[in-house]
């Protein structure tokens, strides 16, 4: 059987920035404008936040490249419950959080179809999209990679279009003027900015979930993350600073397709046609690189026995078709379910806050197994630094779950303590007293106890 193909560097480097830049700048902006222009501060905050996160990533990939990422990495250093957890909670984060993607996407269709801004129509829309890149999936991780390769580079047009060519129509009275509208403190309105802000970097990890398809992982997992995030986050903020300053508070909070709105603004409806254009590609596009992680991470698992089997079933280009086809029905659930929210940007903001919630538990998670790997291959002061760096990076993470909507956050305890249930079902001493797992040898028990 041919070897599959796999994605270099800079397929992996677009797959990082582009699973962020594709799903999380483009409706942020409306999200935001609800706290006003303090959300600036939570912008810069969080982008240290996720370089840091970018740098354990880096770290983990480059000294213990694993496919699966963060479920590989509590699997391996806390044992096989904590890996069950992470996976399961990393799985329900991702494909939940797809579903923004394509609704992203829709809003900014709707600057040509208006009529997309009415929930069925967009709901069918939405679905058309989930399932197109599902099935371009189907072809093969190597296809997924320089489709969106390609959107990448449609999604940069109106993010550094603005970020560059808004300042000459940036008006200080507007972003002054709207400071804090948010209702709350100073603290809590830069906080929730954080929390909503953080949905941005969300794929800071992609390089390390897919470093199964990644040629030569030990060096290109760790270069594709830390220059995936540097080159998001100098757009993100460039770009949510300068439109801020170029669209009332009033009209950005209502919008759903933002970057349009300014372009519009600015030079008339030709702008807008085209930001909206390039939006939707990028935000489209985006979308089948997460499907791509969420299959593999939960390949990952379930090549372990953690997870049922049906998600570890491949194709001749090792690719699992029913996982993903799985994915996509959980998917249009999803968007069903959040259809009736009046705008793109209410059903997008309820997407996001569960997302994030959920996905803070793995980084976590691989802050902590991240210590380990660095404490058996380096020195006593190197490791002590380390140490220092992986503790900042967990406040943060807790910080940015503070900053959270109460319930959201309440909803996600339950969850986590509900799926704990159904951890018997793949306990690896019940699938051995059943038959269906054989014995473990010495350094396997070493490495997961």
């Amino acid at each position: 059987m041919a070897e599959a193909k796999k994605i270099g560097v800079v397929g992996a480097t677009f797959l990082v920035a582009g699973n962020m830049m594709g799903s999380g700048v483009f409706l942020l902006p409306s999200s935001l404008a609800k706290i006003g222009t303090a959300s600036i501060w939570g912008w810069l905050i969080t982008t240290a936040g996720a370089l840091l996160l970018a740098f354990v990533f880096a770290k983990l990939g480059k000294l213990a490249p694993k496919a699966g990422g963060p479920y590989a990495y509590a699997r391996d250093w806390f044992g096989p419950y904590m890996g069950f957890q992470t996976n399961t909670i990393y799985w329900f984060a991702n494909w939940i959080g797809n579903v923004a993607i394509p609704i992203a996407a829709v809003g900014y269709f709707s600057y040509f179809f208006p009529i997309l801004s009415e929930p069925l129509p967009r709901c069918l829309a939405v679905l058309a999209l989930v399932w197109a890149l599902s099935f371009a999936n189907v072809i093969g991780p190597s296809f997924v990679s320089k489709l969106q390769t390609v959107t990448t580079s449609f999604a940069l047009v109106p993010i550094l279009g603005i970020a560059i060519f808004g300042w000459f129509f940036f008006d200080p009275t507007i972003f002054k003027g709207a400071y804090n509208v948010s209702g709350e403190s100073n603290f809590g309105a830069i906080s929730s900015a954080a929390a909503l802000t953080l949905w941005a970097f969300i794929g800071v990890e992609s390089a390390s979930v897919t470093a199964g398809v990644v040629e030569n992982p030990e060096k290109n997992v760790a270069r594709a993350t830390l220059a995936g995030v540097f080159l998001a986050a100098i757009a993100y903020i460039a770009s949510s600073s300068v439109i801020m300053g170029m669209v009332p508070n009033g009209d950005l909070q209502v919008s759903d397709a933002p970057f349009a709105l300014a372009a519009a603004n600015a030079v008339g409806g030709w702008g807008g046609a085209l930001v909206s254009l390039c939006a939707f590609v990028g935000a489209a596009g985006s979308l089948g690189g997460w499907i791509l992680l969420t299959a593999q991470s939960a390949k990952a698992a379930s090549d372990d026995g953690l997870f049922p089997s049906i998600f570890s079933k491949t194709n001749k280009d090792d690719v699992p078709v029913k996982g993903v086809l799985i994915v996509a029905v959980l998917m249009t659930l999803a968007v069903l379910v959040t259809s009736t929210s009046a705008t793109a940007s209410a059903q997008f903001d309820v997407i996001t806050s569960a997302a994030v919630v959920l996905t803070l538990l793995p980084y976590i998670y691989s802050c902590v197994a991240c210590y380990f790997v660095v404490e058996r291959s380096h020195t006593l002061v190197h490791t002590g630094a380390f140490w220092l760096l992986t503790s900042v990076t967990v406040v943060y993470c807790l910080w940015a779950i503070f900053g959270s909507s109460g319930s959201i956050v309440q909803y996600a305890f339950l969850f986590v303590l509900f799926i704990t249930v159904f951890y018997p079902f793949f306990s690896e001493e019940r699938r051995r007293q059943r038959g269906q797992l054989p014995a473990l040898d010495a350094a396997v028990r070493t490495t997961l106890s």
